[in-house]
Formats: structure tokens, sequence, C-alpha cells
């Protein structure tokens, strides 16, 4: 019997608990019921709990044989806050908050993962159970790793999933090297000199500077970027002006950068605070921009991609399984323990009926019927991992 198989026998129970958690969404560092839910349930079965790792994080620690090699399963757990257009039972009872990502399903899957190992103990070392807070561009994965995560609980080898919309259930991907993006935030404060909008020329217009900024910004791609390397600059706010005939005195520009390299982002930083603060200077004022790493890329490594893959084909075919996943310009918190620890990455098909949107829309929802490939793909990575002696 394949773990998947064996997972299915208690599909109903993983299901009720990720309707539960989808009910009860949790944002980043306020995942406080659903870390208790989740250490009650490790604890039941025997696994060895860590609370407060990275604030509301933990980890469950089981061992199994005399094995020392020990591998980390990592999951996400908090919600996003946005409002859910859903109408079905398990909807967010909380108003502005909602699972919109499928960490609840993450979370689900992981705790599958868990039993089924606690069950069987078909493997010989240890599973550290890394359930992370946060991590919706809130940190958390650094959290976890400044509470000494590694150093308490060192890891040969880390495996995290996501789900996949549009993916049919049963199906996987993943790819060796870059798999997504890392990501940077950026604001950018443009101060000029305000006054009537009927006398622009005695004012230094910072609307106008900030439009010619992003204008401006919008080349490095096509001319500081390579052409065989990729990136995204997206300027996604805008904040100026509180009336119809007043030219502001300041104006507030936001968005975020994503790249494959390191490299690459540091090239992305450097182009665009000094487009910035020349095309100010030209205008007569200033730009002072603020840039911040969020996430590095994600980088699977070639033996652990291989494993995983492996572990999945094993049960479901190779032909459900995609090794060479286009790269994805969004990005993962999870790239911070993989820069610390060889890893893989792998998405498990969310299916295209229920849940079938997008993920962060308001009528998205994880799909119950992805557990078990989930849960028995990282149990299955864990037996290949460390095979019993």
């Amino acid at each position: 019997m394949t773990p998947i198989e064996h997972i299915r026998g208690f599909q109903d129970q993983l299901t009720a608990w990720r309707r539960d958690f989808h009910a009860h969404p949790e944002t980043g560092f306020e995942e406080q019921r659903t870390a208790a839910l989740v250490a009650e349930r490790l604890e039941s079965w025997g696994i060895e709990v860590h609370r407060g790792i990275g604030r509301t994080g933990l980890v469950g620690v089981l061992r199994n044989g005399h094995g020392n090699r020990a591998i980390g399963l990592r999951a996400d757990m908090d919600a996003l806050d946005m409002p859910e257009a859903n109408g079905f039972a398990h909807r967010s009872t909380v108003p502005g908050k909602m699972h919109g990502c499928g960490h609840d399903g993450h979370t689900t899957m992981l705790l599958g993962a868990a039993r089924y190992l606690a069950e069987t103990r078909r493997f010989d070392g240890i599973v550290h159970f890394i359930f992370q807070p946060a991590e919706e561009g809130q940190g958390g994965a650094r959290a976890m790793l400044e509470d000494g995560l590694f150093e308490r609980f060192p890891c040969d080898a880390v495996y995290a999933l996501h789900n996949r919309p549009g993916l049919p259930v049963g199906h996987y991907a993943i790819r060796p090297g870059a798999m997504m993006a890392g990501c940077a935030f950026f604001d950018l404060a443009i101060e000029g000199r305000g006054g009537h909008a009927a006398r622009p020329e005695s004012t230094v217009d910072p609307v106008v500077c900030g439009a010619q900024i992003i204008s401006a910004w919008q080349s490095i791609v096509g001319r500081n970027v390579a052409p065989n390397d990729t990136a995204v600059i997206s300027v996604t706010g805008f904040a100026a002006g509180t009336a119809y005939n007043v030219i502001p005195e300041r104006v507030a520009l936001r968005g975020t950068v994503r790249a494959f390299r390191s490299e690459t982002m540091r090239l992305l930083e450097a182009r665009m605070r000094a487009l910035a603060e020349s095309i100010a200077a030209g205008f007569g004022g200033t730009a002072r921009l603020d840039f911040r790493e969020i996430t590095v890329p994600v980088v699977n490594a070639p033996e652990q991609t291989a494993m995983i893959a492996d572990a999945a084909a094993a049960m479901v075919g190779e032909a459900r399984v995609d090794r060479d996943r286009i790269a994805a310009m969004g990005s993962e918190d999870f790239s911070w323990m993989m820069a610390e620890r060889p890893g893989a990455y792998m998405l498990v098909g969310n299916g295209a009926g229920e849940g079938g949107c997008e993920v962060h829309n308001p009528g998205y929802d994880f799909n119950d019927a992805a557990i078990p490939y989930g849960a028995g793909v990282l149990a299955a990575v864990v037996e290949r991992e460390l095979p019993p002696g």
C-alpha cells in the first residue's frame, strides 16, 4: 500500500480539519489557534512538539530506528488579509481574513504525513515537521531561523509543497534550479513643492515626477537586464493629493520587484534608486527609495528534486510528474530555509474545478481531494531519504 492509499483511510478526518482551519483563518504571527490544534494532534500521535519558534511557529520531532540523518518537512499556516466571497459552510468566520492561498491545505497535508509516518514508521532517522507562521510577506521563515531552527533541529534536507490551481489533482510539478523568484517590496517617497493647480509654474510637481519615474523604471528590465535573464518591476500603489485644485507636496509609490538571481535583484535596486534620484533632482525635488528584500529565489537542489519527483512517480506514474515545470515569478518564504539547507519545493495539483481559480482570489478554496497526494509525497520522500536499516 502506498502512502497515498494509506492516508485515504483517514481522509475524511483530514478534510474536516482543513475546513475548520479555513473557517478560522489567522494571519501572520497570529496563528495561535492553528498552532495549538496542530500541536495537540502531533502529540496525540506520540510526536514531540516544540512551540513558540518564530513566535507562533512550531516543530514536531519524530524519531525511529538508530539513524542520525534528519529530514525537514515544512508547511505554512497563515491566511491573508482579504475578504472571502465564497458561500459554502466552511467559509471564513473572520471578517477581512481568509485562507486565499491554500495554507489551510498545506498545514493539513503535513499533518497527514505526520500521522502516516507515526503509524507506519517505515524509516530510520529523524523527521522534523516544521509548521511555519507568517509566510505571506512577513518573514516567518527568517523568524524561525533566527530562533535557531536548524541549530535546534538539524536537517540534512528540507522539503515543502504548494497547491497549484489548474494542475490536475494527482499530478505534480517541479524543476531543478530556480523554481520561483526572489521578491522585494519597495516604497518611494518623492518630495516636491506644492501649490495651486492653476499656477503649476510656482510648484515642483511630484505627481508628474512620479509618473516619469514609473515610466523610466519600466526601461530597466528591457535595457539593463540581460535578455536571457528575467525580472519584473511592478508599481502597485501611487498615493498623491487630497483636492482637485492643489498640487501636493509629496507623492508615495510602492510595489514589488521579482528576479531569479540575487545578482539581478541588486542590479534592479541600484538602477531604480539611480533613476528615481536623478529624475527627481531634474524636476527640482528629491526621491528616497526604501528597498526591502522579502525572499531570495527558490532554488531546488538537483538531488532533492530528483528524490521527491521519484517518490511521486513511484505512486502515480511518471506521466503525472512534470520534472521541468516553467519557473514562476511568484515568491516563497521557504526560500530562506532552502538557502541554508539543500531542498526541493514541489507543486501539487489543486484541480480545475473546486479551487480552480487562482490563489489570492476571494473565490479560491483548497481542493480537499488533493490532501492524500500532498501528504503522501511528503511521507514517501522521507521513506526514500531515510530507508529502514
